[in-house]
């Protein structure tokens, strides 16, 4: 089954929890946090207070995105907001495997971001350190965008450097996924669904999530 996280970055801040309810009630068991410094992306998002909150809501996972520079300053302070994994990004720092390593050591899983411009080939000597690869299916740092369809090639290529290795790697993608474009990442390898705008915007959020899990 594909698995879906919402993207709080989607959802309304003033009803925090009651869309944290509403994920739950669609038979989702995990969100996606965006974290943007206004320096990596040029937009600024939620930091260690917002993990924190969903860590106090307690009835579910969710992963950190690090949008932001030199992302290994700040690692222990998200890593101390319990996320079940940490995602940053290849161009953000200049010590990617120090920065992988540095995550697996205090014992949270670990993924590396890609933006749509940047290479799959990148990853390939750090690949079996990886427990995710998020592929950006729009640019980085704001919601509501147009899915970009030449990502699709990145996916499958990913895919294919993963079968020989690391066979177990969890493709995730983010960036104006929905039904249909989401089917269509399913198919060239994704397995893991960042859904923003299209989940909080449904007028059946758990009719939506069922049928990105049957993809």
């Amino acid at each position: 089954m594909i698995r879906v996280s919402p993207s709080i970055l989607a959802a309304d801040i003033l009803r925090l929890g009651e869309e944290l309810d509403s994920v739950i009630g669609a038979g989702l068991l995990n969100v996606h946090v965006d974290i943007m410094d206004g320096r990596f992306v040029p937009n600024i998002s939620y930091g260690v207070a917002m993990a924190n909150a969903i860590r106090r809501y307690g009835q579910l996972r969710f992963d950190c995105h690090l949008m932001i520079e030199e992302p290994e300053r700040q690692l222990a302070d998200f890593v101390a907001t319990g996320p079940e994994l940490i995602t940053v990004h290849q161009e953000a720092t200049r010590h990617l495997h120090r920065v992988v390593h540095r995550i697996k050591e205090l014992n949270v899983r670990v993924g590396v971001s890609l933006n749509p411009a940047t290479p799959v080939s990148t990853l390939k000597d750090i690949l079996p350190d990886l427990d995710t690869v998020l592929i950006m299916t729009v640019n980085p740092g704001f919601g509501g965008q147009k899915f970009i369809a030449s990502t699709l090639n990145k996916i499958s290529e990913l895919r294919s450097f993963a079968a020989s290795l690391n066979p177990t790697l969890e493709i995730q993608v983010d960036g104006g996924i929905d039904i249909s474009t989401g089917r269509q990442c399913v198919e060239h390898g994704a397995n893991h669904l960042v859904v923003g705008a299209a989940f909080f915007n449904s007028t059946s959020r758990h009719a939506f999530a069922a049928e990105l899990k049957s993809l």
